[in-house]
């Protein structure tokens, strides 16, 4: 193995243990308020966005229709969401966060997001510039290269 491999097998793994323990704690905080990190993304997703198409959620979160129904199903059981039919073609079908669902994410987000925060202190503000350049980049070509 050359020196450029090695490098970036060591650059997967030291991205992919950064990534689980910052996701070690987002999750651990939004399960201490009964959602799973799905659920939540979701939630959040259509508070920020607004209603959206259930196609069209599972698009920008990368997650199949299955799912996605599946996911609406709970989060509605829970009160948070709720399905609303388009008006104008009766195939397509919204999802929409319901009032306890606003006060939910009102509630819970600005700890959240002190969570993230916390997780990833181990930077300076200026090094989490440069990460969120680098990770772009590498994300894009990553993307490119994909076949």
């Amino acid at each position: 193995m050359n020196e450029a491999q090695d490098n970036s097998l060591h650059l997967n793994i030291v991205l992919s243990r950064a990534c689980q323990w910052v996701s070690a704690h987002a999750h651990h905080d939004i399960r201490q308020h009964g959602l799973n990190p799905t659920e939540f993304g979701v939630l959040e997703f259509l508070y920020h966005k607004g209603a959206q198409p259930l196609q069209q959620i599972g698009e920008k979160i990368l997650m199949t229709s299955g799912n996605i129904t599946y996911v609406v199903d709970k989060l509605t059981q829970k009160g948070l969401v709720q399905r609303k039919a388009c008006d104008s073609d009766r195939r397509v079908i919204f999802a929409e966060v319901t009032d306890k669902g606003k006060q939910f994410i009102e509630e819970v987000f600005p700890q959240h997001e002190k969570v993230i925060q916390k997780a990833v202190s181990g930077l300076t503000r200026e090094e989490r510039e440069q990460a969120i350049h680098l990770l772009k980049k590498l994300g894009i070509a990553a993307q490119g290269s994909f076949t």
